[in-house]
């Protein structure tokens, strides 16, 4: 099987040399890589064409459009058999395609997605986040665990479609805020065939620190609102979690305030969801500095993403503001 790879790229240069270098290391080698540069001030023309050569790679320019749209733009120019769309901050383990191609071929696939995990590399900040966007207890594990709750929609750092699914499909008709999740729900709706394959895992570096992180979830937490406009039945119980944690943490601050005696409950169970995150840290990164990280990671993301659904779910579904 012959695969395309398709790299969105705005303004980083340094992320999309790393991302190669992984690359190059495949052992599996019946692959392209098509890198889209979607109107970048800090372009990585020659980064890129460095990696001439080494394997087959092809560069484009086009002017500014959003991720979702500029996959489009690969998709249209890709030649492989099947696509692989990976972001631009992640590092790829060097038998990925290898894993890829011997799954497809026992278990057919019209889409998959992998799981995200932390590179031994990378900042004890982003091990914490990289926790916190893979924990049982902040995400459901909807996000590439094979026991995650509800039906599993890949994601747009680690997924792949076949050459079928973008004939018959299309790509994706909005270009960011929830483009991936709309795109899998819409693939899932045509009956076409998607799993999640377990060892097909992504090193994804997200963002760097917590500011940054808590503008990327906040932005997802009103993505969820936008994918509900195009699916109503997609919102589920869970992606409301994260509003009422936010509304909760609010009550046991003005009840802490005021010497309410429910005070005492609302402390018992937040001192409980603490420990919860810490151990399962811990037991995972075995690092009490990245167990410390992980709970301040796991908290800025259950509050960026519900006071960005509550925004969104405020201003677009009870006031039918567009």
């Amino acid at each position: 099987m012959f695969f395309s790879i398709i790299i969105p790229l705005y303004n980083r240069p340094q992320e999309i040399k790393e991302l190669l270098e992984t690359l190059v290391l495949q052992t599996y080698k019946q692959f392209e890589v098509l890198v889209i540069e979607d109107g970048s001030k800090d372009d990585a023309a020659d980064i890129v064409k460095s990696f001439a050569g080494k394997f087959d790679v092809k560069y484009f320019v086009k002017q500014n459009e959003g991720q979702g749209f500029t996959r489009n733009y690969g998709f249209e120019r890709a030649k492989g058999d099947y696509f692989v769309i990976f972001d631009s901050d992640c590092l790829i383990p060097e038998d990925y395609l290898e894993i890829v191609n011997n799954s497809l071929n026992e278990n057919w696939l019209d889409a998959y997605g992998g799981p995200d995990a932390a590179h031994p590399s990378f900042t004890p900040v982003q091990k914490a986040i990289s926790y916190s966007m893979t924990s049982p207890f902040t995400t459901g594990g909807i996000r590439g665990n094979k026991k995650g709750i509800g039906q599993f929609h890949p994601r747009s750092f680690n997924m792949g479609i076949s050459r079928g699914v973008w004939e018959k499909a299309g790509g994706f008709i909005i270009t960011r805020s929830g483009e991936d999740i709309e795109y899998s729900i819409r693939i899932h709706s045509m009956g076409f065939k998607i799993g999640l394959i377990p060892e097909a895992k992504v090193y994804h570096k997200r963002r760097t620190n917590f500011l940054q992180f808590y503008k990327q979830i906040h932005f997802f937490g009103r993505a969820r609102i936008n994918v509900y406009k195009f699916f109503p039945a997609e919102l589920k119980a869970i992606h409301f979690f994260p509003a009422i944690f936010t509304l909760s943490l609010m009550f046991t601050a003005v009840a802490n305030v005021f010497g309410w005696p429910i005070a005492l409950l609302c402390n018992f169970i937040l001192a409980l969801i603490i420990l919860l995150i810490f151990f399962h840290s811990l037991v995972k990164n075995k690092s009490v500095k990245i167990a410390f990280l992980s709970l301040i990671a796991s908290f800025i993301q259950l509050t960026a993403y519900g006071l960005g659904f509550m925004q969104d779910f405020i201003k677009r579904v009870i006031l039918k503001i567009s």
